[in-house]
C-alpha cells in the first residue's frame, strides 16, 4: 500500500501527501485555485452544473495510448488524479521566442468573439480541447453534446459552437501531440510504481484499491465506508453540505470493473464503466438504454459517472434504472464468498434501499438482447431538455404477436419512492390487442399504483398526468 498519489501537471510527476490541511477528499478544484499558476479554472456552482471548472484529463489506454476527457473538477477528489495527467487551461498556450502561441481552441474563440465576461471561458475551452483531441470535424450536435455542461450567460452559444466548429480541423494534432511519447513515459512510470491507496490522516481514511479482490476483501472488512467511483454524487456531500466523509472506498482505478463483454444473447457491463462509455457501446444493440443516457447530465459528468454508482444509489430518479427494468436487466451482485444475480424487477427495495448487502459490491450490468420484434423506448418529462433531473421517466418495453400483446413492462421514475412497474396496467394490457382504447383504459390504472408527491420539480398532479400521456405517446409511436 502507498499513501501518496501521484499525476502529471506541468509535463512533470506531481506526487501528494495528505494531512490536515491537504485532506483526500480536497476536490481538484480546490486544490487548483489554491495552487500559484493554475487559477483560470472556476467554481460557478460546485455541483457539476454550470462547467467553469471544467479541466481535461490525460488517461493511458490499454492501447498504450493517450486518451484525452474533460471532467467537471469540483467532482473530483484529489486521489482519483492517481496515475493520470491533469491538463487545465494555463497548460494550453505555449511560449516560444518571447511570443505568446494560442492553441487552436484558443484562437478560434478569439476570432470568433466566443467570450465576454471570460468567468465561464477557460471551461468552455477545456471542452472544446477535449473535443479537439477526439474529434475531427465534428457535427453541430456532437458540439452541442461537448458543449451541454458549460453554461454561458453573456454570448449566447453560437460564436463558442462556431469556435468549436473551426478548431476541430486538425485531426487532434497539436503540440500536445509532440508532447505525448514524453507524457506516456511518466504515466508508464507512475503505473510501473503504483500500488494499492491507503491515505490515513487524523480524521479520514481513504482507500483505492486495484483488483477487484482486494475491493471486496476491503468492503468485507468495513461494511460501512462510503464507495465511489465516479463520486458525482457523493462529491455534493463535500460541496456543497461540507460533510466530513470519514471513511471511504474509491473503486474508480480497478480495470476488470470497466470491461465489457458480449455474447449472441446478452451483454455485459462492468459496473465500472463511465456512462459514457455505456452509452457508445449501447448505441446500436440497446437504443432505448442509449437514449436514456444522451439526456443524461452533460458529457462531463458521464466520463466521471460509473453505471454500478448510478444504481448503487437507488434514487427513484435514476434515469437508468427504468430503462434497465424494461430490458429486463440484471445485477450482478458479489462479496468475498458469494456471487449472486438479482433481477432489475428486485433490486430497489424501499426509498435508496436497495438489494445489495452490505458486504457486498456491484460489479456488473446484464442486459439481454431483447427478442425480436419487442420494442423498447425511454422517456423523460424535465424542465430542460440538457443537464436536468427527472421530473418523470418512464422504460417501456411492448412485444406484440398474433396482434395482441404478449409482452409488456411499463416502468416509471420520479413517480414513487422507488422506480416501479405499473402492474394493473400491464396485467390489463397483456392479451389484449394494443389498441388506443385498451391504451387508455390502462392510463386510468396507472394512479392505482403510484402516490406522487408534489416537489421542486413539479407537483403531483403534473406527474399524474405526464405519466398517462407518456403511455399513450408510447402507443401513438408503436401501433402502426
Amino acid at each position: 500500500m502507498q499513501q501518496t498519489i501521484s499525476f502529471v501537471l506541468d509535463d512533470k510527476i506531481q506526487t501528494l501527501a495528505f494531512n490536515e490541511q491537504l485532506s483526500p477528499t480536497t476536490t481538484v478544484l480546490n486544490y487548483l485555485r489554491n495552487s500559484p499558476v493554475h487559477k483560470g479554472v472556476k467554481e460557478g456552482c460546485a455541483e457539476g452544473d454550470c462547467g467553469a471548472c471544467t479541466v481535461a484529463i490525460g488517461e493511458l489506454g490499454a492501447d498504450g495510448k493517450l486518451h484525452y476527457h474533460a471532467i467537471d473538477s469540483c467532482l473530483v477528489f484529489l486521489p482519483m488524479l492517481n496515475g493520470k495527467q491533469l491538463i487545465t487551461v494555463e497548460n494550453l498556450m505555449q511560449r516560444g521566442g518571447g511570443e505568446e502561441i494560442l492553441h487552436p481552441v484558443q484562437k478560434e474563440m478569439v476570432e470568433c468573439n466566443g467570450s465576454q465576461c471570460g468567468y465561464c471561458t477557460p471551461g468552455i475551452v477545456m471542452s472544446i480541447f477535449s473535443l479537439y483531441k477526439t474529434e475531427n470535424n465534428p457535427t453541430k450536435e456532437i458540439i452541442e453534446d461537448s458543449l451541454t455542461g458549460n453554461l454561458c450567460r453573456c454570448t449566447g452559444y453560437k460564436p463558442i459552437i462556431e469556435a468549436a466548429a473551426k478548431a476541430c480541423v486538425n485531426n487532434g494534432v497539436d503540440f500536445f501531440t509532440k508532447n505525448e511519447k514524453h507524457i506516456i513515459g511518466l504515466l508508464t512510470q507512475i503505473k510501473k510504481d503504483s500500488q494499492s491507496v491507503d491515505i490515513e490522516t487524523k480524521k479520514q481514511k481513504y482507500f483505492q484499491p486495484k483488483t477487484k479482490a482486494e475491493a471486496l476483501e476491503l468492503r468485507d472488512k468495513k461494511p460501512n465506508s462510503i464507495l465511489i467511483s465516479g463520486a458525482t454524487d457523493v462529491a455534493l456531500r463535500v460541496t456543497k453540505r461540507h460533510d466530513l466523509l470519514e471513511e471511504i472506498i474509491d473503486l474508480s482505478h480497478i480495470e476488470e470493473l470497466k470491461k465489457c463483454t458480449r455474447t449472441d444473447y446478452v451483454i455485459k457491463f462492468g459496473a465500472g464503466m463511465s456512462l459514457e462509455e455505456v452509452k457508445k457501446v449501447s448505441k446500436n444493440e440497446l437504443p432505448a438504454l442509449n437514449e436514456a443516457l444522451t439526456v443524461f447530465g452533460s458529457k462531463q459528468i458521464r466520463t466521471l459517472a460509473t453505471f454500478g454508482g448510478n444504481l448503487g444509489s437507488g434514487s427513484p430518479i435514476g434515469d437508468t434504472l427504468p430503462v434497465l427494468m424494461a430490458y429486463n436487466a440484471d445485477i450482478k451482485l458479489q462479496s468475498v464468498n458469494e456471487e449472486r444475480i438479482v433481477n432489475m424487477n428486485n433490486y430497489v427495495l424501499s426509498y435508496r434501499v436497495t438489494a445489495r448487502k452490505p458486504n457486498e459490491l456491484i460489479t456488473k450490468v446484464i442486459i439481454p438482447k431483447p427478442v425480436a420484434g419487442t420494442i423498447v423506448k425511454f422517456y423523460k418529462v424535465s424542465k430542460r431538455k440538457d443537464l436536468d433531473i427527472s421530473t418523470v421517466s418512464a422504460g417501456f418495453s411492448l412485444l406484440i404477436e398474433k396482434n395482441k400483446v404478449s409482452a409488456i413492462t411499463l416502468a416509471y421514475g420520479g413517480m414513487a419512492a422507488i422506480t416501479k412497474r405499473v402492474a394493473k396496467a400491464e396485467a390489463f394490457l397483456m392479451g389484449n390487442e394494443w389498441t388506443r382504447e385498451n391504451v387508455e383504459q390502462a392510463m386510468e390504472l396507472i394512479a392505482g399504483d403510484f402516490t406522487p408527491i408534489s416537489d421542486a420539480r413539479s407537483g403531483a398532479e403534473f406527474r399524474s398526468v405526464a405519466a398517462k400521456n407518456l403511455l399513450l405517446k408510447f402507443w401513438n409511436e408503436t401501433h402502426h
